[in-house]
């Protein structure tokens, strides 16, 4: 009788512990399992609607330095934002690994008081080009307020516009640390561009013809052999020796 009993004991802990296990593990799905969710869910959507993702503040994987195969140590990342604090040497400037040619771009930027920078397209790498710009037609990255440049050049110095070419038709950005969201489209499938920042549109052009050559003579570009006449090329971030934040940068093909 006695052992009856203890075995009935026995049986009763190692079902209570199985249950306790079990219960404990339903507690560990129910707090990871949302998560992991909600991110499959925004990848999932992301890839749906075509866009690849370039920095979503995890890694700085789809970047390299201009005419270099590493990432300048200067571009780091802080909390979900790549950023680029100055060095001692320029021309730090970097860009994508892949090259694209029609395409939208989207990212979110926000500069330093008195800061300069630039998001470049078409960039053709050559050493007989030492920097990015000297290819790569530029969208102004400014602090409005605090950087000499907002003055210069009838607006198109200022943030938003087609580098030294198009003015912004209105200055919808926001202060020196704050984020700013930037849309850049180019497609020379349809020979159309735009900029949208802040989603305000601020302008549109042509990427390539008479138009555009027209613009680029009556700029400092004019005599610049092989600016803006590459259709395919990376996509390229400046060091303009501020500091400066990117985030949430992501790409899609157009067909």
């Amino acid at each position: 009788m006695k052992q009856t009993i203890y075995t009935l004991a026995l049986l009763l802990i190692a079902f209570g512990c199985k249950d306790k296990a079990a219960e404990s593990q339903n507690q560990d799905e129910a707090e990871v399992t949302p998560q992991t969710e909600t991110e499959m869910n925004k990848d999932t959507e992301i890839r749906n609607e075509g866009w690849i993702v370039l920095f979503d503040g995890t890694n700085l994987d789809q970047w390299r330095g201009y005419l270099s195969e590493e990432m300048h140590p200067e571009w780091t990342i802080e909390g979900d934002a790549m950023a680029f604090t100055p060095g001692e040497q320029g021309g730090k400037n970097i860009i994508t690994r892949d090259k694209y040619t029609n395409f939208e771009l989207s990212l979110e930027w926000k500069i330093s008081e008195g800061g300069n920078s630039g998001i470049f397209w078409g960039v053709f790498e050559d050493e007989k080009y030492p920097e990015a710009y000297q290819t790569g037609p530029e969208i102004q990255v400014l602090d409005n307020q605090g950087h000499p440049d907002a003055k210069a050049g009838n607006g198109t110095h200022t943030a938003g516009s087609l580098y030294d070419m198009i003015a912004p038709k209105e200055d919808v950005t926001k202060p020196a640390g704050e984020w700013n969201h930037c849309v850049i489209e180019i497609n020379h499938a349809t020979n159309y561009g735009k900029v949208t920042l802040n989603d305000v549109l601020l302008f549109s052009f042509g990427v390539h013809g008479d138009k555009w050559d027209h613009m680029v003579a009556n700029s400092k570009f004019a005599d610049w052999e092989g600016f803006g006449q590459y259709h395919e090329g990376h996509i390229g971030l400046q060091d303009h020796s501020d500091k400066v934040w990117y985030r949430n940068i992501k790409v899609r093909v157009l067909d």
